[in-house]
């Protein structure tokens, strides 16, 4: 846990729910290492799609919501600990993570992953691939022929392959997507592939009411467009939307 950053809702905008009142503060928790999801900006401050799009959720729910920054890889532990309220953080919905804690409604929906490679010719069922771990994508990986390398970070999982420790990269296209255009041409796709499911607020099973709260703002922002109109400024005009 790096640094605490707050964003305070002082409005609410009539969609309470499940008696969250407005003083409530909700801990939530985000790597901050996942542009354009989320990250770290040049002001040293949490931005990103994921920030801002929260930000709203807590202003139409009532809330006051304060971001915790914590490593990817004990994201989902701390919590379960108690140590935040909430994850949003890229985290895509799946089976295995709904055995340990529960998810709102999506406020991505499901994006196809990309295979990126410094050539055309790479053959990811063979290629040693690199993934950030404890992702779908390195789970994924690691059920096929070719050899996984895991790092902590998805930055590091790139770096990978533009070092050439690695011959492919597999991640959300909509992080991968800025990397390749920013390469000049350096970086290309060479395969996709659809897994997990969309994107959700991470919640401890037992907080059902936070839960039905969050799926209330989730639903307005989608009534509205909003939530479009924020994946098309952080994602760009092709982003996957909401129909």
């Amino acid at each position: 846990m790096k640094t605490l950053l707050r964003s305070t809702a002082i409005l609410s905008l009539g969609l309470l729910a499940s008696g969250a009142m407005a003083q409530d503060i909700v801990r939530i928790g985000t790597e901050g290492a996942y542009a354009p999801y989320n990250f770290v900006n040049d002001q040293n401050q949490l931005d990103g799609y994921e920030i801002e799009l929260g930000n709203e959720l807590c202003l139409r729910a009532g809330l006051t919501c304060e971001w915790v920054q914590n490593d990817w890889d004990s994201i989902i532990p701390n919590l379960v600990s108690g140590n935040y309220d909430a994850i949003m953080a890229g985290m895509s919905i799946t089976d295995e993570r709904r055995q340990v804690i529960a998810f709102s409604d999506e406020y991505v929906p499901a994006q196809s992953s990309l295979y990126v490679a410094q050539t055309e010719g790479v053959d990811v069922n063979t290629a040693v691939v690199a993934a950030q771990t404890g992702t779908i994508q390195a789970g994924h990986v690691s059920e096929t022929a070719a050899t996984l390398l895991e790092f902590a970070t998805f930055d590091d999982a790139l770096a990978a392959v533009t070092s050439g420790e690695a011959d492919a990269v597999l991640a959300d296209g909509d992080s991968l997507l800025p990397a390749i255009e920013a390469s000049g041409g350096a970086l290309v796709v060479v395969d996709s592939v659809q897994i997990g499911g969309g994107i959700g607020v991470g919640l401890r099973q037992s907080d059902t009411a936070l839960a039905e709260t969050f799926n209330t703002a989730i639903a307005s922002m989608k009534a509205d467009g909003t939530i479009n109109e924020l994946m098309v400024k952080w994602f760009g005009a092709e982003a996957e939307t909401f129909e």
